[in-house]
């Protein structure tokens, strides 16, 4: 996918994008690039490949987005989805947490780059960040991180009531059936599966909307070594 088809793909699931949108874009791509010749960021090494998988990717849940909300993107790795969706919502605020030094180095200075205003870098373990920061997002997103199970017990606690979890993932079913007991001990409820094709190369796609009706525990997260062991179930609440 090249930046024209980028253009035309996203007026298809209506999204614009302006020349400064798509400057920055080109600006990120090639700044990825040439980045990751000396620090593994991504396997994705290919201009027309970072535009499919990175950026139309993340762009995918722009819909969900409103101004004025705090985002928290967990794993955010080289700023996917987070950095992405920043350039299209100025007035919304991400907070892009990763445990990687080098990942958060990178994101630095392409923030600078980007002239981001409405991006925060946070540098932690996930489980760590959120025990600190319980109830305090809108909406709070991961791809390709963590199963679901581990993944629901990093984000779910971080959000509002009323708040919504939306982590992007592949085929879905099985790992979601897994986590059905889990998402409801932590206060969730799988409102729907948004299922697409990736443009092009036709792979599946899903976001799930999850959203946070009730109080989690505030036992919630546990340490990771215990969130990966010991995936919740009733007989852990």
């Amino acid at each position: 996918m090249n930046k024209e088809e980028l253009v035309e793909e996203l007026k298809k699931i209506e999204i614009e994008i302006n020349e400064t949108q798509q400057k920055q874009l080109d600006v990120y791509a090639d700044f990825l690039i040439e980045y990751n010749k000396q620090t593994n960021l991504t396997a994705i090494k290919e201009k027309k490949d970072i535009y499919l998988k990175h950026f139309y990717d993340s762009l995918v849940l722009n819909r969900y987005i409103k101004s004025n909300q705090k985002i928290l993107d967990i794993g955010t790795g080289a700023g996917f989805p987070g950095c992405v969706l920043a350039l299209f919502n100025p007035e919304t605020q991400f907070i892009l947490l990763d445990s990687n030094n080098k990942k958060i180095k990178f994101l630095e200075e392409l923030i600078q780059k980007l002239n981001l205003k409405n991006v925060e870098l946070i540098q932690a373990r996930a489980e760590d960040y959120v025990k600190n920061n319980l109830e305090k997002f809108d909406l709070v997103t991961s791809r390709a991180v963590a199963e679901l199970r581990i993944l629901s017990e990093l984000s779910l606690p971080a959000l509002k009531i009323g708040g919504l979890f939306l982590p992007l993932k592949a085929n879905i079913t099985e790992e979601l059936e897994a986590s059905k007991e889990t998402i409801e001990i932590l206060g969730g409820h799988l409102e729907t599966v948004d299922k697409y094709l990736l443009p092009f190369e036709k792979s599946q796609r899903s976001i799930l909307i999850i959203k946070h009706i009730k109080e989690s525990s505030p036992i919630y997260p546990r340490s990771y070594d215990k969130i990966l062991k010991k995936p919740l179930k009733n007989s852990y609440k």
